[in-house]
């Protein structure tokens, strides 16, 4: 049987990951894993024009708001997670998910999905369908439909 050491369970923390907690966990007992919990808050220096707003000052709030929500879920959803690293990064989802995927090693990637379709998924585009594309580990999907 495949060893699997470390899982990265990638959240959006505006969305209702929690009721995919029991999943993950179901996982992580079974294989003794350290589970991985990453958030990707966007690049704002991506956005072309913000008026009269220092775009370095919003996105050290938007990194310190996403690193309190982290903390905050940590406490609340995360806490019986024995073997648990959180991270908080910046930049395209998809991209982090994998970098991060890569720099620790891990040996599977469970993600909710919106189950979006048609111009939906084409105007919000696919986190998941770009992750299990060019990951090089397993990626495993539970619908949050």
């Amino acid at each position: 049987m495949k060893q699997v050491q470390k899982i990265l369970f990638p959240i959006d923390l505006s969305e209702n990951f929690e009721t995919l907690i029991p999943w993950v966990s179901t996982f992580v007992n079974k294989f003794d894993a350290t589970l991985y919990v990453l958030f990707v808050t966007q690049d704002l220096k991506t956005i072309s024009f913000i008026p009269h707003v220092s775009l370095d000052q919003l996105q050290q709030e938007s990194i310190k708001a996403a690193e309190q929500k982290m903390a905050a879920a940590r406490q609340e959803f995360f806490r019986d997670f024995k073997k648990l690293e959180t991270r908080v990064a910046v930049g395209k989802p998809a991209e982090k998910i994998l970098e991060v995927a890569k720099q620790e090693g891990v040996d599977l990637i469970i993600m909710g999905t919106h189950g979006r379709r048609g111009l939906e998924a084409k105007i919000f585009g696919s986190v998941f369908l770009k992750v299990s594309r060019d990951a090089d580990v397993p990626v495993l999907s539970i619908s949050k439909a």
